[in-house]
């Protein structure tokens, strides 16, 4: 019973003040090939130490999960415009329509990349802009049919957490347009 798994059990065991019950159901259930993928297993292991080191439980989920948030209901969709005029008009525009609950103005950005072969850059104005999910087909389709880039830039990142009653509120206020089947530009 002396072998390597027997010596991590006491090193956990002394190194961590972890008792070796403790550190010996953690090396099994790391090294059960059946749970998990031996790379999974690995990458587990520091913080299951310092956890048990530590004395404090694993991290629990979020409020906004407990709270009926659906973790990835809300994105926050980017779009470049050259100008502020621009922006405020796509801004007002998708708020109207409620294909976004909100829009925050970012003025005075500098844009670097490459546009047919050269190396372009420009002051921009980027949208910030938050909705349901479901919503950014539709929104990216408003956007590229008003904005005046031969390539629009609308990009969405789903949102894992965030303020409770402000997510509920985007899902409020954007209710109406997710209900119906199709959403007009």
């Amino acid at each position: 019973m002396f072998g390597p798994a027997s010596a991590v059990v006491a090193w956990c065991a002394f190194s961590y003040h972890v008792t070796a019950a403790q550190a010996a159901l953690l090396l099994s259930l790391l090294w059960m090939p059946a749970l998990l993928p031996v790379a999974s297993r690995l990458l587990l292991l520091p913080r299951a130490l310092l956890t048990m080191a530590s004395g404090s439980p694993p991290s629990q989920p979020s409020p906004a999960s407990s709270s009926g948030y659906v973790p990835g209901s809300v994105s926050a969709a980017f779009v470049t415009c050259p100008n502020e005029r621009v922006a405020k008009e796509i801004a007002r525009a998708v708020v109207e329509k409620r294909l976004a609950a909100c829009v925050n103005l970012i003025p005075q950005i500098t844009s670097i990349y490459e546009w047919k072969g050269e190396l372009e850059e420009d002051n921009e104005v980027l949208m910030m802009i938050k909705t349901r999910s479901s919503l950014v087909p539709a929104l990216t389709d408003y956007v590229r049919s008003v904005h005046p880039y031969e390539v629009a830039e609308v990009i969405a990142l789903p949102v894992e957490q965030g303020n409770s009653p402000y997510l509920h509120w985007v899902h409020q206020v954007t209710e109406s347009v997710a209900d119906s089947s199709t959403v007009l530009p």
